[in-house]
């Protein structure tokens, strides 16, 4: 007849469970501490924070405003249910009533939160909300009109596009375009923040880095796409096509020289019927890439070039050695 305890690895474990339990809670005992360590440091001038009573805008409410907007630029290509003729009139109706709630809360939010950071005079925000929502509800036929031209020049420029459904479900470029296009409105209406909330949202699904306050025209062209920036005082004519990796920016300003510069015009300028290869950079305000020109790969541009010029770089001499035995 077996002697020893059948409870004896119960203990054991009962034993090693309540060993961890205490460690866990001396740990857990230790940040009480550690947060009023935290909370203390958020008073120093180094700790950004945002504690106050009047909410901010949200990143959460970015992302929907994003995909209200792309269900009334493209019906039924990206509508949360089914679009038919049938219910278009009702889908969109209800799509237009959601985008103007969200969009006005926002841009009200927007000019609150500036208002309140910079001490600016007040201003009836909620009536700037309202008139905002409407005017960028207002602007929806007329950037799908210039949403169709950039549609148009991608098929045919792009023989791999079997259909221009593909380009508007499944290219990068026009996503980032189209978003764009509705952030540009809210810039042009002085709303702070929010636009670039919206393009800088899309730069991190798309990879590709357009500031709202660009000038953009009709049948632009982004291709493949990664790794574009467009900033924010550049001007582009109509029928421009640009690759992967271009970067249309400023010149390195002096250090402590943002404030002087802020506002003005620091990007190139672009004119139309330009196309612009994978890698090219280009740099600062004074900087106009003449109508019609083709700017090569990996090219680095800080002076004008007139219209009908193509710059390229001179081919690297290659070097070719067997590596046989």
């Amino acid at each position: 007849m077996a002697t020893g305890s059948s409870e004896e690895p119960c203990v054991n474990e009962r034993s090693s469970c309540r060993r961890k339990a205490n460690a866990a809670l001396a740990y857990r005992g230790r940040l009480e501490a550690l947060s009023e360590g935290i909370v203390k440091d958020c008073s120093t001038a180094e700790c950004h924070t945002h504690i106050d009573f009047e909410p901010i805008p949200s990143r959460q409410a970015v992302i929907e405003i994003i995909d209200w907007c792309r269900e009334l630029l493209f019906p039924g290509f990206f509508s949360r249910t089914r679009v038919d003729p049938v219910n278009f009139r009702y889908a969109i109706g209800q799509t237009t009533t959601a985008l103007f709630d969200l969009l006005s809360e926002q841009i009200t939010l927007s000019i609150r939160h500036e208002c309140f950071r910079l001490e600016s005079p007040c201003t009836d925000c909620e009536t700037r909300g309202y008139d905002g929502a409407l005017k960028v509800l207002e602007s929806i036929p007329a950037i799908r009109r210039v949403l169709a031209s950039d549609i148009k020049a991608t098929f045919d420029g792009d023989p791999a596009a079997r259909t221009t459904d593909e380009i508007v479900y499944s290219y990068p470029g026009l996503q980032a375009i189209a978003v764009y296009r509705v952030a540009h409105q809210l810039f042009e209406l002085d709303v702070p923040m929010l636009p670039r909330m919206i393009t800088e949202h899309m730069h991190g699904v798309t990879g590709i880095d357009i500031h709202p306050g660009a000038e953009i025209g009709e049948g632009f062209v982004i291709d493949h796409g990664t790794g574009i920036v467009i900033g924010e005082t550049t001007q582009i004519g109509n029928n421009v096509r640009v690759y992967q990796g271009v970067t249309l920016g400023a010149l390195s300003l002096p250090k402590g020289a943002g404030d002087q510069y802020r506002g003005k015009k620091r990007h190139p300028t672009i004119e139309d019927d330009v196309i612009i290869y994978a890698g090219a950079t280009i740099l600062g305000g004074d900087t106009v890439i003449g109508a019609r020109s083709i700017l090569g790969g990996n090219v680095w541009l800080t002076e004008s070039v007139p219209p009908d010029t193509s710059v390229m770089i001179e081919n690297p001499r290659l070097i070719k050695t067997s590596r046989s035995h």
